[in-house]
């Protein structure tokens, strides 16, 4: 489908890196010393981690390791990622876009802890949403679609009438397997072929209808 599209939900969920929050430089920092560490390939790396919980991303590039230590390494890499906020900014469009939703259901869906995704929504200067669904609240890491399948049912909507956000190829991939419209946010969204493209958030206009419908005007 092309960037000019219009879509009807009755319910949005958003990713939060890449999508609300460019966090890549301090994404980059953090997993680049984690990488040389390790003795692995940074760019290799990056590669990966995009989307996904840390552990999940460990799990993939070193295979052999005991999923206990991914766990304990994930939990220093998100106390490491939460203390740096330097360079996080908000996607353009993101504060209107937000503002936009205010009274429309939708939900944070993000695979960052409590601590990181109120750390950097703050950095960035953008509210969070009052339903949102963060790793802790999932028992599997996307591309599974436990945390778009739980963000609906928080929100009382079907999966077939939610649209999603997303900007990895895990949360792409999350999107589609939970049922949902999925719309890419970004230059890597493209690559992971979602429902719509779209280069930032200001290229997205949201209309509420009397009926509860969503209207998104994108492109």
């Amino acid at each position: 489908m092309t960037a000019t599209a219009v879509l009807t939900a009755r319910a949005l969920l958003l990713d939060m890196d890449g999508t609300l929050v460019n966090s890549d430089a301090a994404v980059e920092r953090v997993w680049r010393r984690w990488a040389e560490r390790h003795g692995l390939d940074g760019d290799e790396v990056m590669k990966v981690v995009h989307g996904r919980q840390g552990y999940a991303s460990m799990a993939l590039l070193l295979p052999g390791r005991p999923m206990e230590q991914n766990h304990a390494d994930n939990a220093r890499m998100l106390a490491e990622e939460t203390a740096d906020t330097d360079g996080v900014v908000p996607v353009p469009g993101a504060p209107e876009f937000l503002a936009s939703l205010r009274g429309l259901p939708h939900a944070l869906v993000t695979s960052a802890d409590v601590p990181l995704s109120t750390a950097r929504m703050a950095a960035a200067g953008l509210d969070l949403p009052e339903v949102r669904v963060t790793a802790e609240s999932v028992g599997a890491s996307k591309p599974d679609p436990e945390g778009f399948l739980k963000g609906a049912a928080e929100l009382g909507v079907a999966p077939a009438d939610c649209v999603v956000f997303e900007d990895s190829g895990a949360g792409i991939a999350a999107g589609r397997a939970a049922g949902m419209t999925v719309v890419g946010v970004g230059p890597r969204a493209a690559f992971h072929e979602p429902d719509v493209v779209v280069e930032d958030l200001r290229r997205v206009r949201v209309q509420a209808e009397t009926d509860g419908t969503i209207r998104l005007h994108i492109g």
